[in-house]
């Protein structure tokens, strides 16, 4: 049988909308995009960069509970409703993904609360050993 492991965060998103930060399903691991919310406090910075630093500090505590590293990163998807916010991110990026070069996309488009300017969704597969 297969393993599938949803992961929660505490987010109030997730109690609020009914979903899970993360799934665990067999070696596959599916983020949900994630915001630079810091869950603890429920607090967002208004600046980008500080926003996908969090974004990132949320899904590499997922992917850790996962038993997942960033290495592990086969795709990555940015969502961001303004386009000139996406090259300021992209030295935070690329300290995470820049050498393990996941498949990825950008979109623009309208994230869910005003003050989120950056979403990241990434698919991870744990190593086998």
């Amino acid at each position: 049988m297969i393993e599938r492991l949803a992961i929660l965060s505490g987010s109030t998103f997730e109690e609020q909308i009914g979903y899970a930060r993360a799934v665990v399903d067999g070696d596959w691991v599916h983020v949900s995009g994630t915001t630079g919310f810091d869950y603890a406090t429920m607090t967002i910075s208004d600046d980008v960069v500080e926003q996908a630093e969090q974004c990132l500090r949320n899904i590499e505590a997922v992917l850790a509970e996962a038993n997942c590293t960033f290495a592990d990163v086969v795709r990555v998807r940015y969502l961001l409703p303004d386009r000139e916010d996406f090259e300021p991110c992209w030295p935070v990026l690329r300290r995470c993904f820049g050498e393990i070069r996941p498949a990825a996309t950008m979109l623009v488009c309208g994230l869910a609360d005003p003050r989120m300017k950056i979403e990241i969704e990434v698919y991870a597969r744990k190593a086998t050993t």
